[in-house]
């Protein structure tokens, strides 16, 4: 009986602690990510960003894409490689306009989607 008590608390922690190392690494990529996408939203905005800035994000995100696979669905990281892909054919191309609107998107997901993996209440139930 204790070493079934002890077990089942020791599995508990062992997910309790795998799922705040997930919301931490999650949270840190997508810090530094929403960061880069905010300053090409700027830069966009202004009209200065080139295809260049856009590629290096882009870049950035291939090498974050491959940490982050483990822990996030494929859902969410074709959601963000489509909206990017999309954003880097528009700067090259000039069409600033569009392209915010593209680049709003990943602001939103970059500020949102780390929540989603914290181990909260209603996101277990």
């Amino acid at each position: 009986m204790v070493k079934s008590l002890t077990a089942i608390l020791l599995a508990a922690a062992l997910l309790f602690g795998l799922g705040l190392y997930e919301w931490f690494l999650v949270r840190e990529e997508f810090g530094a990510f929403g960061e880069e996408v905010e300053t090409l939203y700027e830069k966009s905005e202004a009209g200065t960003a080139s295809g260049e800035d856009a590629k290096a994000v882009q870049t950035s995100w291939e090498s974050r894409k491959e940490r982050l696979h483990v822990w996030l669905p494929h859902n969410d990281i074709i959601r963000i490689d489509d909206y990017l892909s999309e954003s880097v054919r528009l700067i090259a191309e000039g069409n600033f306009p569009l392209a915010l609107s593209k680049l709003e998107v990943l602001r939103h997901l970059a500020k949102c989607l780390p929540d989603t993996y914290l181990p909260a209440l209603e996101n277990i139930f």
